[in-house]
């Protein structure tokens, strides 16, 4: 007999109690009434189930968020507002500027450039389910990958009733994903008449205005339920030359984190028979006792700055390279991206009988965003790292280049290779720029309805669903590779090539001309699409009586299709671009799905308590890629009093790799990277066993990485528990000083195995020098000068994530006064346990405290919301906290900015952020008049200075722009 393995045990006996429990059903006869149902606990609204009940509390919870609370915040996104939770973690949003700066991560997602994603606990984006009312959203497209989140800037507020969070396990409710937890939006539908929203906002020292209108309008009648409306949203950009800290490269370093590719221009090179040093400019090396060594002079030089040689640069115009020589591309990037989003909806809902309804809803989003970046840096010669043999081993800078100032040949071919990084900031063709014109549309149908088993009442539905997300983005500011390589080489052979014109890269700023432009700078369009179909059909009621209430089920099919590509430029496919590389993708995979709930009433008004309920839930999910997957789910409810809620659940969940993870083809993503070996005039006896020599300095703080997707890939597995418990005490129920105390905690963790990741490169470098660890010091190769040349980071089911913490609520409502009423609604999270372990088993740096990859895991977060109801007026206070962290300095280290260089940690302040609000609210206008105005950061606080983060001086995915933000609204009702 064939054991059963430990992860499928709880599946293996969920699904025997669920056949048990089911089968006889049909034979059961009902048990007389139960008595008077246990007060129901207002603040336990939980969805994360399949069973139609009268009683909205299970053994999970959930967080909602009503149009209210949506309102109060002063966002003007759903991604702002699901970002700021406590639970939340670090993910996607406007305040990143990544399409030209960073390439494309190992997930073959791409970078979602202007898109904007949702993370729970800490554990990313695509461990979180996005539903709207219970179906699930096409994943985004931005043009840059096949993307495997769903871009939650597809979703207009004015759709939006209310935001449900499920901050639990619920694979074996919903299928994959669902692993940290499920956002579920539930739209407007009952809406009477028609509403116009208009709003302003911007920054008060920055500007970045933010604009909108939202019209919508609703109505019934015996038989139907309609709701329709249309979005607009406006965003300008604010560059990051604004702010001080994001206006270089690392703050308080000066240019020693900036780029070694310059407008005057960088080369490294090797004079031909290595003895000729150019007048002194290129020194030979020395032995260890300081003695010259024959035939090893090498250049490190550039042109002054700012000075430009339009006839042509000579060598005596050349000086030693050093930091003062770097260049600052920081301002051009941009602190806020530009967006523009339009978008038209409309749901309609009809009664054919008075046992069956149907429904349709649609919805078509178009997004217009854009980042920018620095000027396009040429990096070409043997050291410069960047995947294309037309910069790496086929360039030869011809001596009769009219502009080569050397008189020689400057080569990559073979063993005369003599040119080993020529790095030139070509300012004369302007910065990156990329634009994604982004078109999203959802159509989906189904009918719905009730029928009699007995003297019960059952629900049915039937759902379709098809959604298509399409992007473009275009690339302005970018270059051919190719022909830069040809406009480089002899110009007898440049002169047969139609438009080519002999390049300059040798007279600094100003000298690459219109002509030369022309012929190497293109226009470069990238493509990519998700496509979601799916069919569902789902069945709930009461089987039979059991002495405590009734047994309940919920079982259901569900079948989807996944489509998705990214199709790069025919340049960048042909190997030319000289930005990024990436390779198109392809692919798709569907699933069939069969599941069953139950909802078990175990005692009911006995001298155990008031309730006590049980659930179970297995689901069995058939994937076209790796095969068949079960999962199952156990839950406890009990209610010992009237006032106080015990609750927990036990889950186990998975997540199907995506398309872009198993079909994502070799592509280049740039990391910011310290090398340890970098800096030393004598390399430690582990540097100079990884191939480091004398002398060397890491060239540029971006390293490149080889990505792909792994068609081999598993699922990864999860294992979720959550004990809590909610208390509303008797005491506090509308008496003198209170009409509602409600008071929650809850014990949270998951682990994840079979965790799909590429490798950390940091991490990597660093075990090799430290340990000569065989896997890692093989995942990279060095130049004979000691500079990374490649180094792979490719998918595979790495890891292992084990996370835990504690959430912590607490309401409270005061009684009604001649001033009014007060209410106050806290909650806080506290992360202690992230641990994330690598393919080799060792801790990667990832903690709570710790700010590490752009994404920090604090250790407390929380929230307080003081309202002041008056009449028509009210007034909100919300404070916003985020404990200190703690970061590793980076290419700060030994400055003084850096808190403890000896040990390598900087120090980010805890934060608390204000925002206040005053409404207004007049129905004797139309049918009613909504006035709002508020700030949010109204202590204009900077976000804490880091160090280690790619972009900007801060963490954009944790903290606010610096300064206030104001706003203004204004509502109609009529």
């Amino acid at each position: 007999m064939t054991a059963i393995p430990p992860r499928h045990r709880l599946t293996a006996g969920v699904h025997l109690s669920l056949m048990m429990l089911i089968a006889p059903a049909v034979a059961a006869q009902d048990a007389p009434p139960t008595a008077q149902e246990a007060r129901t606990l207002d603040t336990v609204q939980v969805t994360g189930s399949r069973i139609r009940k009268a009683e909205m509390e299970t053994a999970v919870p959930v967080q909602v968020l009503t149009r209210e609370d949506i309102q109060r915040t002063g966002f003007s996104s759903v991604a702002d507002i699901v970002q700021n939770l406590t639970a939340s973690g670090a993910a996607l949003n406007t305040k990143f500027n990544s399409s030209g700066n960073f390439g494309f991560p190992p997930d073959g997602g791409g970078v979602g450039a202007g898109a904007a994603t949702v993370d729970l606990r800490h554990l990313g984006a695509k461990r979180v389910l996005v539903l709207v009312d219970g179906i699930r959203w096409v994943n985004e497209s931005s043009g840059s990958g096949v993307g495997a989140a769903v871009d939650l800037n597809t979703i207009p507020l004015a759709l939006i009733e209310r935001i449900e969070v499920l901050e639990d396990g619920a694979s074996s409710i919903y299928g994959s994903d669902a692993i940290a937890g499920v956002v579920n939006i539930i739209t407007r539908r009952d809406a009477q008449g028609g509403s116009l929203d208009l709003n302003y906002g911007e920054y008060q020292d920055l500007g970045g205005g933010t604009w909108g209108a939202d019209l919508g309008w609703g109505g019934s009648n015996d038989r139907a339920q309609w709701f329709a409306g249309a979005s607009y949203f406006r965003q300008r950009e604010i560059s990051s030359a604004r702010f001080a800290n994001a206006s270089v490269p690392v703050p308080g370093t000066g240019l020693a984190n900036g780029s070694s590719a310059t407008p005057g221009g960088r080369f490294v090179f090797a004079p031909p028979g290595g003895n000729d040093t150019l007048g002194g400019l290129c020194p030979l090396a020395t032995d260890a006792a300081g003695n010259p060594i024959p035939g090893s002079a090498t250049c490190n030089i550039t042109l002054p700055n700012g000075a430009s040689f339009p006839g042509g640069a000579d060598v005596d115009d050349f000086i030693p390279f050093t930091t003062a020589n770097r260049y600052n591309f920081a301002p051009n990037n941009l602190l806020l991206t530009p967006s523009e989003r339009k978008s038209v909806f409309g749901q309609v809902r009809f009664e054919f009988t008075p046992q069956v309804s149907g429904f349709a809803r649609v919805l078509y989003n178009a997004r217009t965003s854009s980042n920018q970046a620095a000027p396009e840096p040429f990096f070409l010669g043997t050291d410069a790292g960047v995947y294309n043999p037309y910069a790496e081993s086929t360039l030869v800078i011809s001596a009769r280049n009219p502009f080569n100032p050397f008189g020689f040949d400057l080569t990559t071919v073979g063993d005369d290779a003599n040119l080993f990084l020529l790095g030139r900031r070509p300012v004369e063709g302007g910065p990156r720029r990329y634009t994604q014109d982004v078109k999203t549309w959802y159509a989906a149908g189904g009918l719905e309805g009730t029928f009699g088993v007995g003297m019960r009442t059952w629900n049915w539905d039937v759902n379709l669903m098809r959604s298509e997300s399409r992007a473009e983005q275009v690339n302005t500011g970018s270059y051919n590779i190719r022909r830069i390589n040809e406009a480089l080489g002899d110009p007898d052979v440049c002169a047969t090539i139609a438009g080519c014109t002999p390049l300059n890269l040798f007279g600094g700023p100003g000298t690459i001309t219109p002509a030369m432009l022309a012929f190497i700078q293109p226009v470069v369009r990238d493509e990519s699409r998700n496509t979601l179909s799916l069919a569902s059909a789902n069945v709930t009621g009461d089987l039979f009586q059991l002495p405590a209430g009734a047994f309940s089920f919920a079982a259901g099919l569900e079948y989807r299709k996944y489509e998705g590509s990214y199709t790069p430029d025919p340049i960048t496919v042909a190997g030319e671009y000289n930005g990024v590389p990436s390779g198109p993708t392809r692919g798709d995979y569907d699933v069939n799905e069969a599941y069953a709930e139950v909802s078990v009433p175990l005692m009911r008004d006995t001298v155990f308590g008031e309730t006590l309920d049980l659930s179970l839930a297995g689901r069995y999910s058939d994937y076209s890629t790796f095969g068949g997957e079960s999962t199952g789910k156990i839950g406890l409810r009990w209610q010992p009093v009237d006032e106080l809620l015990l609750r927990m659940s036990y889950a186990e969940g998975f997540r199907a790799p995506s398309i872009g993870e198993l079909y994502g083809t070799l592509s280049r993503f740039d990391a910011t990277l310290v090398d340890p070996c970098s800096g030393a005039a004598v390399p430690s006896p582990a540097c100079a066993a990884d191939g480091v020599p004398a002398g060397y300095e890491q060239t540029n703080s971006q390293i490149s990485l080889v990505t792909s997707g792994n068609a081999d890939l598993q699922p990864e597995r999860s294992r979720s528990l959550m004990v809590g418990s909610v208390w509303s005490p008797s005491f506090a129920d509308e008496v003198s000083w209170s009409d509602r105390l409600d008071l929650g905690v809850t014990f949270y963790r998951h682990h994840i195995t079979d965790a799909i990741q590429a490798p950390d490169a940091q991490a990597i470098l660093e075990r090799c020098i430290a340990t000569r660890e065989p896997a890692a010091c093989a995942s990279y190769d060095r130049s004979d000068r000691g500079q990374i040349i490649r180094f792979d980071a490719i998918l595979a089911n790495l890891g292992t994530i084990k996370t835990d913490g504690w959430d912590f609520t607490a309401a409270w409502t005061l009684p009604a006064r001649d001033w009014g009423r007060l209410r106050f609604d806290a909650k806080a999270t506290w992360v202690t346990r992230y641990e994330l372990v690598n393919e080799s088993g060792d801790a990667e740096p990832r903690r709570p405290g710790v700010e590490v990859n752009n994404s920090a895991i604090p250790e407390w977060t929380g929230t307080l919301v003081t309202d002041w109801t008056r009449g028509p007026w009210s007034l909100a206070w919300t404070l916003r906290y985020i404990d200190r962290l703690t970061e590793s300095c980076g290419g700060a280290n030994g400055f003084a900015i850096c808190d403890d260089s000896a040990n390598d940690v900087n120090a980010l302040g805890a934060t608390t952020y204000h925002d206040l609000q005053l409404a207004w609210h007049n129905t004797a206008w139309l049918k009613g008049t909504r006035l709002s105005v508020g700030v949010n950061n109204l202590t204009g606080k900077e976000p804490p200075v880091c160090l280690s983060c790619s972009l900007n001086g801060y963490d954009a995915s944790t903290y606010d722009l610096p300064g206030r933000y104001w706003y203004a609204r204004v509502g109609f009702d009529f």
